[in-house]
């Protein structure tokens, strides 16, 4: 394969709604630059970038997909994205890797809420940004439309460089205003047609397009606009070069009008790519910090190498890490330290990906997209690169996990391989978690919606061959009092020979929330000796632990150890300890016990026109609403409401929004349970005890 200059790459994150077709588009990209000999299919499994067998059984993307194609004297590497809210997160790594965003817009459908989402993403980067509509011979489907949804919703700085030829069935090429040229669909078969003339009745159209963009693009630039002042228009080398220096500053957005199952569109699309979108070269360099110092690293292109890993990734030759290399050469069998461990790793063999399909290469310059096998330390995020220059580049900010289930196998016995299957997924998506809750005993795993955490157990089965399901997660409630109170506690046995006597005088008292558990030795001279004091606190701990009044943990308590009695022959630690247990009970009956639930901090992110039914679904989960801010054209809503009642939340925020919200959620702090929930919660538990005995 060809070794391509810094000059010569184009790094492109393909984002977008789900459904929007955005796969397909890059099928359409590859095989109309001649990488693939046919154009691949969603449907029948053989779209490039989507070879998982979970992907293809689902038809919709899981992850980040990588794939290059070589067009015009120019390599470019794609990262194809998901676009369904659960698993959207993973746009953004492919947005960090890249420098330019292709972001497909539904034809029908127009601007969707996680396009405005991922969109977001490309600008925290500073990403340039190009749109394509795409679906347009679909029934109903209206570029104009489309474009006003785009202007209004992103950018008036949206511009047309193409327009469609014919509507719907009929949508039959496209014109690109670049060349004033027209570009006919395809024939059946074939990745390509010849240009055209411009058919007589779109002659008027097309100028219309090409003067509204020669004058964006004239007022992008000073020079240019004297030259538009005094001739009236631009050439086209003055328009291709003005628009690609206005791409690449963000100033301008170009439209261009696809139907990418039909080969519509892309040959133009292509050509945009190529010319237009910046390569690594034109981008501001890249910035990290010192390793364990805010100190920073400016990493100029042609520098000592630098790179950080955006994407680990397993298929049946073994693990990969794919990286972006941000300045220097790497070349093959290259060590390089991992500047965020302590280590270093040797990258034998590099690859680039395209699908499935693996290449090797000698080398790979600034701005290039690789990937290496069987890398011993290094993780997803991770900065390497040569020791004479140490640099950590910024984290890439998945989203949080906001829903969680407990997960066990349904063969006893198969716990250690599920733990080891997730450590495993967790290496290849970020957004997964795993951990044992050691409040409530279960195995939780976590992820960005229930249809993330569904997925991931089907990868466990498919996979690592390990049937697993899904509960509920249980909620960790709590046990606290309300007063204070005294009891005195004796244990006594005597059954032959040496028999077991203590007695222990405690008072209870309630802390604040939060303070957790004091004991406090309060016995003057010797009723109780020294080495039995410890035993009284140990029965007490343990006895919290377990809870008295439904099963949960006591806390923020501080427990005074008064008095007591021992016996020379029958005290023990072990008698101390249950007289200790046994006074504990008792005082947490008299000090009005309670129950307490964890609050969520919630921030719903959605439609205006929703908010309404938002917050009166949030009022019957019991949750507080803390205010309102306009997002964009959307509203935040910002409330406080019980785990328990946000354990299914995602499918009614689904439902209401119509797939268009999304929220976070992170723990807030413990309040009491009310009366009535408290009764139940209590009375099931008593019930669960009376089953087990």
């Amino acid at each position: 394969m060809k070794v391509y200059e810094s000059t010569q790459l184009r790094n492109l994150v393909v984002l977008g709604h789900g459904d929007t077709g955005k796969t397909t588009l890059v099928s359409a990209l590859l095989y109309g630059a001649g990488s693939v000999n046919r154009l691949g299919s969603v449907d029948d499994g053989t779209a490039v970038t989507d070879y998982d067998e979970e992907e293809q059984e689902r038809k919709i993307s899981l992850s980040s997909g990588l794939a290059y194609l070589e067009h015009d004297g120019v390599k470019m590497n794609l990262v194809d994205t998901p676009g369904y809210a659960n698993f959207i997160g993973h746009a953004r790594a492919g947005v960090r890797a890249t420098d330019a965003a292709i972001a497909v817009i539904h034809g029908v459908d127009g601007v969707q809420v996680q396009t405005d989402r991922v969109w977001r993403w490309a600008g925290e980067e500073g990403l340039a940004g190009i749109f394509v509509v795409n679906m347009l011979d679909r029934e109903r489907a209206d570029f104009q439309e489309t474009l006003s949804g785009i202007q209004e919703s992103f950018s008036r700085a949206a511009v047309p460089v193409a327009i469609p030829m014919g509507v719907e069935d009929d949508f039959k090429g496209v014109i690109s205003l670049l060349d004033m040229k027209a570009y006919p669909t395809p024939a059946s078969g074939s990745n390509s047609s010849k240009a055209e003339t411009i058919p007589a009745e779109l002659e008027d159209a097309a100028k219309e397009a090409r003067a509204a963009l020669v004058e964006m693009v004239a007022e992008s630039d000073e020079a240019l606009m004297e030259k538009f002042f005094d001739a009236g228009d631009l050439e086209q080398e003055e328009l291709q070069a003005g628009l690609r220096v206005a791409v690449q500053a963000r100033q301008i957005f170009p439209v261009l009008p696809t139907a990418a199952t039909r080969m519509t569109g892309i040959q133009p699309l292509l050509h945009a790519l190529v010319h237009l979108a910046p390569s690594p070269a034109d981008m501001p360099p890249m910035k990290g910090t010192k390793p364990d110092s805010d100190e920073e690293v400016v990493c100029a292109i042609d520098g000592p190498v630098g790179l950080q890993v955006f994407k680990t990734l397993s298929d049946q030759f073994g693990t990969f890490s794919v990286f972006r290399v941000y300045s220097g050469t790497l070349k093959k069998d290259a060590t390089l330290e991992v500047f965020n461990r302590s280590g270093h790793e040797r990258f034998g063999g590099l690859l680039v990906l395209c699908g499935k399909e693996h290449v090797s290469v000698d080398t790979l310059h600034a701005g290039d997209i690789g990937a290496v096998a069987k890398l011993k330390i290094t993780h997803t995020g991770d900065s390497l690169g040569d020791k004479s220059r140490p640099v950590v580049f910024p984290a890439i900010r998945f989203p949080e996990p906001i829903i969680s289930f407990a997960i066990e196998p349904k063969t006893k016995g198969d716990e250690e391989k599920i733990a080891q299957a997730l450590h495993k997924l967790v290496e290849e998506d970020p957004m997964i978690r795993f951990k044992h809750d050691a409040e409530t005993g279960d195995q939780l795993v976590s992820g960005t919606g229930t249809e993330h955490v569904r997925v991931t157990v089907s990868k466990i089965q498919r996979r690592f061959g390990v049937e697993a399901v899904l509960h509920a997660p249980k909620v960790p409630y709590k046990e606290t009092i309300r007063r204070s109170a005294e009891r005195t506690a004796r244990h006594k046995k005597q059954s032959g020979g040496r028999g077991q006597f203590a007695e222990c005088k405690i008072r209870i008292e309630p802390l604040p929330h939060g303070e957790g558990y004091e004991f406090v030795d309060k016995i003057f001279g010797g009723s109780i000796s020294q080495g039995y004091r410890p035993a009284v606190d140990k029965g007490i701990q343990e006895t919290a632990a377990r809870g008295v009044l439904a099963g949960y943990q006591v806390v923020d308590f501080r427990v005074t150890l008064l008095d007591g009695k021992e016996h020379a022959v029958d005290s023990s630690e072990m008698a101390f300890k249950i007289a200790g247990s046994i006074a504990f009970k008792e005082c947490v009956a008299d000090a009005q016990p309670t129950l307490l639930e964890p609050l969520m901090e919630v921030v719903i992110i959605a439609p205006e026109e929703c908010s309404g039914d938002l917050m009166g679904d949030l009022s019957s989960r019991r949750g507080r609403v803390q205010g309102m801010d306009a997002v964009g054209k959307q509203q935040a809503i910002r409330a406080q409401v019980p785990m328990a009642e946000m354990l299914e939340y995602a499918s009614t925020l689904k439902s209401i929004t119509s797939d268009r919200g999304s929220y976070t959620m992170s723990f807030s702090h413990y309040d009491e349970v009310p009366g009535q929930i408290q009764e139940k919660l209590v009375a099931a538990a008593k019930a669960a005890k009376g089953e087990e005995s």
